[in-house]
């Protein structure tokens, strides 16, 4: 289990005790031994800077706004709608990832609309209406330089590598149940609309980004920051924010996969450019709004993408404006690139998978997301919304690992996330996003807690 959290998250979780998710995950932490303070939110706790993990080589990848082959028009502003997803789709995709669906009604009436070609992506993004297995443990430890923790198992290719945090354990490996099919950290981000630096409410935002970078199933973490293994995915909500309810059933794209930090970098700056009806416009940088671990798990037939932040300690109004929350979870699931779509709800290029991935989907339109898919651009999934205890759900024990005695997935995920706390506490605390991501702080907007 982890060791014990900050009285800071202790009093966010006592305050959110009507939450079964909240006083679940308390009530799992109160119980663990070990020790460590937590950061208060919006510290800047500096300790020597390390040096920046290596950058993968990786050839250039196309954003899902570039693939967009719509017809420009004269004015720059007006984009083509892409309506969400059709009702019968959505209940078909909550039906194939096993959510708690309620009420069978489409998630959203709001458009979600399509840029330009050449429009530059905040302001294509402008007109947006807001509101397994095998995947990770294909990362071989040539992939992401470890360091090995097993005193009798030396890793001579990691024996001097002093600047990732990540450490292969074995002991780990064997504790980590089957049910997690990938973990690792997580970084939330959203991008002001065109000339609007800093967003004061969830209208001024353009875009949001999630950037996931997985670890090896044994991973635990040490202190410094992530190295780069060119692993990285960054993943894009038109809807810009996440889903609360099951209700909320948000389209989601693979934009980038396999990817270097420094290109998510050069597509999280900002940038300006001329048009012929306004002139010079500018594209913000993308602000950071969270960090934390993840968790893809499998609960029968169903999959989850789950998480826990650890920065910020406490949420406030942004993250809760944009719907993420201490600790939640959403139900997932993978569309088929050779279903028939209406042409408002996909995307122009599909992801192109081998036969024996759509030899899965069995001729069905979704089926569970798996890490794997996750591996293609342009893959589309669902994020569903869970009514309540979204992780309680999302990490059940399995009967298998019960039965070879694993831990349970949630205490492996507090366990990470204690790792990443005190990572986060010993680097820069919130400017450790900046640091793992090897941005400057004064080229990005510092991590936004507020409006």
């Amino acid at each position: 289990m982890a060791g014990t959290r900050s009285s800071a998250r202790q009093k966010a979780a006592a305050a959110n005790s009507s939450s079964p998710t909240s006083s679940q995950g308390q009530s799992a932490l109160d119980q663990s031994n070990a020790t460590g303070a937590k950061r208060k939110a919006g510290s800047n706790k500096s300790s020597p800077a390390s040096k920046r993990g290596r950058k993968g080589a990786k050839k250039e990848q196309t954003t899902i706004e570039d693939s967009m082959a719509i017809q420009p028009a004269e004015d720059d502003t007006k984009d083509s709608e892409m309506k969400d997803v059709p009702q019968e789709a959505s209940t078909e995709a909550s039906t194939a990832a096993g959510a708690d669906t309620g009420d069978p009604s489409p998630a959203d009436d709001k458009s979600i609309e399509k840029p330009k070609e050449g429009q530059p992506e905040a302001d294509k993004e402008q007109a947006n209406g807001s509101s397994g297995e095998q995947g990770l443990k294909g990362i071989s430890s040539e992939k992401i330089d470890t360091k090995q923790d097993d005193p009798e198992k030396p890793d001579s290719a990691n024996t001097n590598n002093k600047e990732d945090a990540v450490e292969e354990s074995s002991k780990r490996d064997e504790s980590t149940p089957s049910s997690i099919l990938e973990k690792g950290i997580i970084y939330f981000f959203f991008r002001g609309r065109v000339g609007i630096n800093e967003p004061s409410e969830v209208g001024d935002i353009a875009r949001s980004y999630i950037v996931l970078r997985p670890l090896p199933h044994g991973a635990k973490l040490g202190d410094g920051p992530i190295a780069d293994a060119g692993h990285n995915r960054m993943l894009a909500l038109p809807k810009k924010v996440l889903p609360v309810s099951p209700k909320d059933r948000f389209m989601t794209f693979v934009e980038k996969t396999n990817t270097s930090i420094e290109d998510i970098k050069t597509t999280l700056s900002s940038s300006d450019y001329m048009t012929k009806t306004a002139g010079s416009r500018h594209t913000p940088a993308a602000a950071p709004i969270g960090e934390g671990v993840y968790a893809i798990t499998q609960t029968g037939r169903d999959t989850h993408l789950a998480y826990i932040l650890t920065i910020p300690s406490n949420v406030d109004e942004v993250q809760e404006g944009v719907g993420l929350k201490q600790r939640g979870s959403y139900a997932t699931s993978a569309k088929n690139p050779t279903a028939s779509a209406p042409a408002n709800a996909s995307l122009p290029k599909s992801a192109e998978y081998p036969q024996e991935i759509l030899d899965e989907f069995r001729g069905r339109g979704w089926m569970p997301l798996t890490p794997k898919l996750l591996e293609y651009e342009n893959t589309q999934f669902l994020l569903i919304g869970h009514n309540e205890g979204a992780l309680e759900k999302a990490t059940a024990p399995q009967p298998d690992d019960v039965e070879q005695n694993k831990e349970a997935p949630k205490e492996e995920m507090e366990k990470l996330e204690h790792e990443d706390d005190l990572r986060v506490e010993h680097l820069k605390g919130n400017d450790t996003v900046f640091e793992d991501l090897g941005m400057s702080s004064r080229e990005y907007p510092k991590l936004q807690t507020t409006w």
